[in-house]
């Protein structure tokens, strides 16, 4: 059983910062991927990035890439998405998702992951 907990939202202006936080409970945390979705209201949950279990494989979505890194912490069961360059179309609830599943193309889709957070809200005014 893994327990995650995302913080680090807020209110941010455009072009500013935020780093999100994942943390978890359990002791095989780190054999797990880990991805954050996002979801803004009226529209879809969309992946925005993916970290394999040792941290050495990962995807973004094209909407983010060169602006968001995703990392991750096993000593500290952490995983992160720093944000940048942040622009009002990156406002919605951020999840992270832990996935029993080898890397894979196939975690690009949330029914692939086996535990969830409750989400942070991100707010980024023009």
């Amino acid at each position: 059983q893994v327990q995650l907990e995302e913080s680090g939202g807020g209110l941010v202006q455009a072009g500013g910062s935020l780093k999100l936080s994942c943390a978890a409970s359990g002791r095989t945390f780190s054999s797990y991927a880990v991805g954050w979705f996002r979801q803004a209201p009226g529209k879809e949950r969309e992946i925005v990035a993916v970290t394999s279990w040792s941290g050495s494989n990962s995807y973004y979505v094209d909407s983010v890439k060169g602006r968001f890194t995703i990392s991750r912490d096993n000593a500290n069961n952490t995983v992160y998405l720093q944000m940048s360059s942040l622009k009002p179309e990156d406002t919605a609830v951020y999840y992270c998702a832990a996935s029993r599943r080898g890397w894979s193309t196939r975690l690009v889709d949330g029914s692939e992951y086996d535990y969830w957070g409750q989400g942070t809200q991100v707010t980024v005014s023009s």
